[in-house]
């Protein structure tokens, strides 16, 4: 165990933002920071690291949480703090994490609102008949593909291989407090991927490269961002947003954000039977869980089919049983 007796929370916990500054996505960075700098160095920042105690979190989180502060915030303040004791625990700096069991219980999420596949078809149907601008083919693209905000804005020509019909996504866009403007790489290692493209999607970039071309010398191949300002600058995440709501509020669809898209996009391909693998893998998932997780409430309707085609099966069989009943039955190993 390394001592350090006269490290302060603060300057640890200075130390601990600057080691990840380039290993997390600037909004992730952002976030750590603002909790950080708002809320765990005023609170914690004159204790030395060797004596913060479960007692003094536990009370900071009682005093916030009876003060009526938002449980989301007090709930990612204290999951910050218990990162970055980790990390001092991970490093022999600690012996223990005192926040470890003072974090209260993670809030649930507010159920999102997705639109059904008739909802979806009238909004982009709307959007080609009085639009047909860049934004009606960028939403046609996220609805067709599932694709995220970040990845979607952050798309460059290079990328979209319109004979193979397929994208691979390399970049995203984020806007640190819907202001400074980032572009990296993807949420994770699976998000950075091939996407198949349908014929609409696949449509929709062509109308776009065709727009490109004509604002370029003859011969000269498509580069920079798909969609973009006119001076090719990329489109600021929050516009993109409103006119989503604008133009959705002109067919008084349901109000939704843009990465509620994606859950629509996702949304429509459990309730069309497409097995929930492939949505996993088309929307680059991690892992299935995750998928299963987001669209679980889904997933009842497939397994009231899956038993209603078991027992379909069984009610088939025993019928042939009871015609044939001399028809020989083979014995089935049972599954491992």
């Amino acid at each position: 165990m390394y001592r350090e007796p006269d490290l302060t929370v603060r300057a640890y916990l200075l130390q601990w933002l600057a080691a990840r500054e380039r290993r997390l996505q600037p909004t992730t960075m952002a976030s750590y920071r603002d909790n950080v700098h708002r809320d765990l160095i005023p609170a914690f920042g004159a204790l030395r690291l060797g004596d913060l105690r479960p007692r003094h979190v536990e009370a900071w989180v009682a005093g916030q949480l009876n003060a009526r502060r938002g449980t989301v915030i007090v709930y990612r303040a204290a999951a910050t703090l218990r990162r970055a004791l980790n990390s001092a625990v991970r490093a022999r700096r600690l012996p223990y994490n005192s926040a470890q069991y003072c974090v209260p219980t993670r809030p649930r999420a507010t159920e999102r609102v997705c639109w059904d596949p008739q909802q979806a078809a009238a909004f982009l149907h709307h959007n080609a008949t009085y639009y047909a601008d860049q934004l009606s083919d960028l939403f046609e693209v996220m609805i067709g593909t599932g694709m995220r905000r970040g990845e979607i804005l952050g798309l460059h020509w290079s990328d979209v291989h319109l004979v193979e019909h397929t994208l691979f996504v390399r970049w995203s866009l984020s806007a640190v407090n819907n202001n400074e403007l980032h572009l990296g790489p993807p949420k994770t290692r699976a998000s950075r991927n091939w996407i198949a493209l349908s014929p609409r999607v696949a449509a929709a970039f062509r109308r776009q490269a065709a727009i490109h071309r004509r604002l370029q010398p003859a011969s000269t191949p498509l580069g920079g961002l798909v969609f973009a300002g006119s001076d090719g600058a990329p489109l600021r995440p929050q516009w993109v947003l409103d006119q989503l709501r604008r133009r959705s509020t002109e067919l008084a669809l349901p109000r939704i954000g843009l990465h509620d898209l994606r859950h629509t996009a996702a949304t429509i391909m459990i309730s069309s039977g497409v097995p929930v693998a492939i949505v996993s893998k088309t929307l680059r998932h991690s892992t299935l869980a995750t998928t299963v997780n987001l669209y679980g409430h889904l997933l009842r309707y497939a397994a009231h089919d899956a038993t209603s085609a078991l027992a379909a099966a069984l009610d088939q069989a025993d019928h042939e049983r009871t015609q044939n009943p001399k028809h020989p039955t083979r014995a089935l190993r049972p599954a491992a």
